[in-house]
């Protein structure tokens, strides 16, 4: 899957208390109700299965379980994007034009639109640029995180 458009990327603290990943999130459709959320690889870093991070923060408990399967979890990485993208980190990078591929792990429709999605795919996702691969790489040296 590949899209161009405005790319959301952040630090993201996946294991307690300091093991940070880079999240990177974006839309597609014509008026973004499909939601892309992925990791961005590390060399030094395994992937992130994101389903499985979101659900350690047991989002049932805030999103309910009426979605079915994985719609919990979908919420709280769409709210963990989404929030990235509204309230932006110090040294979180907005791009408003880059070229990006995932490989998808999972695809979930949601069964009522949420952050103003109606599906979510999650997996990896490269920025095509290597500019920007590196900008994003950076944000874990930098003390973005």
């Amino acid at each position: 899957m590949t899209g161009t458009g405005r790319v959301t990327v952040l630090p993201l603290l996946h294991t307690w208390p300091d093991q940070y990943g880079i999240l990177a999130y974006t839309t597609l459709g014509a008026f973004g109700d499909t939601a892309v959320i992925g990791y961005v690889p590390l060399p030094a870093i395994a992937d992130l299965p994101l389903m499985d991070i979101a659900a350690r923060h047991h989002p049932r408990k805030v999103y309910g379980s009426a979605g079915g399967p994985g719609y919990a979890e979908a919420c709280w990485l769409l709210c963990t994007g989404w929030s990235g993208r509204v309230i932006r980190k110090p040294g979180s990078l907005e791009l408003h034009h880059a070229h990006w591929a995932l490989e998808p792990d999972s695809t979930t429709h949601l069964y009522k639109t949420t952050y103003g999605h109606d599906r979510l795919h999650t997996g990896r996702l490269t920025l095509t640029n290597p500019e920007l691969m590196t900008q994003a790489h950076d944000l874990l040296r930098s003390g973005g995180a």
